[in-house]
């Protein structure tokens, strides 16, 4: 009997996964297709770092804890995000997966570690992105008169809809969303240098407004407490390794991407809060943390109106793209064998006509949708910036690990000045982490003992077949822990399948 054609995606043949024993099932997991260039996954990444909605909802609180100040802070957590990026380059080349932190932590440091990161990955990609569209209704305000919650319900839902597409239509759709934020980044930094109220020196020698007509003194410890938020504001950047498995030639173009649209975003962000802190009639406006009102304030409402539609824009381009990470995020868990079978069978399909994970993408969305409309979720942006930056130290210990043992020989793009960036990244998060706020700390601790039970009541005793930490067939090398001989309490046994397993 003739064998069946390879099965077909838009562009192509969509790549097999490894050879199979005779009369063994298919796999339940296909892989992507990969499809995608470092252009447009910089217009994915970008579209993820959002440089608008950070501008209009990320920025105001810094502005309003820390005025003029906050420049200081952004620009040292450009440096740090630097520092972040260039360990996501070498990483996300070292471990090309889908599934992104998790994969890349599990297989530096072990599996317990990259299953902590999973846990608290998931619940904040669970959050921020329906805390993100709650901040739509905000900026429609001036056009028509919505509910919080409704709009930031409708933006998930539609982010949802787009998100089941192929990755190449999103790229396009999300590239012309991503056109309107640029512009009205560009538009607040013009009026902001054309309309200068505050001294240069402001910006070094920064000054606290209370909104009162006075002003305190920028401290270290307000540096320091606000550097969590600062990052985040930058944040995105590494959505580039959750491409990995649509970018053609992941071990060479994942870094590219990574740290062009790092670069992008850092200026596309940076420049127009210079330009609002030079441009304020008063400290006390950044105080009051109202941005349309400053861009009212320098050009009239009409030129406001079109900057806040263009926010509400960004703020769902930003969610489409969330959307579209999020699942692969989800994708790849199945891949890895991570929850009963049954459960990655479906989380593991891939839409027939466009190649996307389909139902992973509507089961880590459509909650959202949930949430934004019943739960004042808006309240865990804190919980989020810790989750960042718990997720950036272990990346940067990961780093520091990466060039010993079977890692030291890897095809990977490698950072210069290493280990400069890791120690700095470790060193300065760890600190910062011993800043935030008690309660999200706590909510951060909660959400790992529910990780280290799930451990250890389901994955550990099922370790030789669940949560294998694979990569996709075409970048797939030995099975973790084979080339040690380690334990399977630690990593997966010699005899595990190095890509998609099959599921009973």
């Amino acid at each position: 009997m003739a064998s069946s054609p390879p099965p077909q995606t838009a562009d192509g043949p969509r790549p097999a996964g490894p050879p199979q024993p005779a009369g063994s099932p298919r796999p339940a997991v296909e892989a992507l297709p990969r499809s995608l260039g470092v252009f447009g996954g910089v217009l994915l990444t970008l579209s993820c770092v959002t440089p608008a909605s950070s501008l209009f909802i990320v920025v105001p609180p810094l502005l309003m804890s820390q005025g003029s100040g906050a420049v200081i802070s952004l620009l040292i957590a450009a440096v740090l995000s630097l520092g972040v990026g260039l360990c996501y380059a070498e990483l996300g080349t070292l471990v090309p997966s889908a599934g992104g932190e998790y994969s890349i932590v599990g297989q530096v440091l072990g599996r317990l570690a990259g299953w902590l990161v999973f846990m608290i990955s998931i619940v904040s990609l669970l959050v921020i992105p329906p805390i993100i569209a709650l901040g739509t209704a905000d900026y429609l305000g001036s056009v028509l008169s919505l509910d919080p919650a409704v709009a930031g319900a409708a933006v998930m839902a539609l982010a949802v809809a787009v998100g089941v597409l192929d990755i190449k239509s999103n790229a396009l759709i999300t590239g012309i969303f991503l056109g309107l934020e640029v512009l009205a980044a560009g538009i607040v930094a013009v009026l902001g240098f054309t309309h200068v109220h505050q001294p240069v020196s402001s910006l070094v020698h920064a000054v606290v407004p209370d909104g009162q007509g006075g002003t305190g003194p920028f401290t270290l410890g307000l540096l320091v407490s606000g550097l969590a938020v600062a990052m985040f504001t930058y944040n995105g950047f590494g959505t580039a390794v959750y491409l990995s498995e649509d970018l053609r030639d992941p071990r060479r173009t994942v870094a590219r991407t990574v740290l062009w649209s790092l670069l992008a975003g850092v200026v596309v962000i940076t420049v127009p809060v210079v330009a609002i802190c030079l441009g304020v009639a008063s400290p006390d406006q950044l105080a009051a943390g109202d941005l349309v009102a400053i861009v009212d304030s320098w050009a009239g409402s009409t030129v406001g109106t079109f900057v806040s539609l263009c926010i509400a824009a960004a703020i769902l381009n930003a969610v489409i793209v969330m959307v579209i990470q999020n699942g692969r995020v989800l994708y790849a868990s199945a891949r890895d064998r991570t929850w009963p079978d049954p459960v990655n069978r479906a989380l593991g399909t891939l839409h027939p006509r466009w190649g996307s994970p389909w139902v992973a993408t509507l089961a880590i969305g459509a909650p959202g949708a949930v949430l934004a409309l019943t739960v004042p979720i808006d309240a865990l942006l804190g919980f989020t910036g810790v989750v960042v930056a718990v997720i950036y130290l272990l990346l940067g210990v990961a780093a520091l690990l990466a060039r010993r043992g079977r890692h030291r020989g890897a095809p990977a793009w490698r950072m210069p000045l290493w280990p400069v960036a890791p120690v700095l990244t470790t060193v300065v998060l760890g600190y910062a982490l011993t800043q935030q706020a008690g309660r999200d700390l706590l909510i951060t601790l909660a959400v790992l003992l529910v990780g280290v039970l799930y451990w250890f009541l389901y994955l550990r005793p099922r370790s030789a077949t669940h949560w294998v930490l694979s990569l996709p067939a075409d970048q797939a090398e030995a099975p973790l822990g084979a080339a040690a001989g380690l334990s399977v309490t630690d990593r997966t046994p010699a005899s595990a399948p190095a890509t998609a397993p099959e599921f009973s």
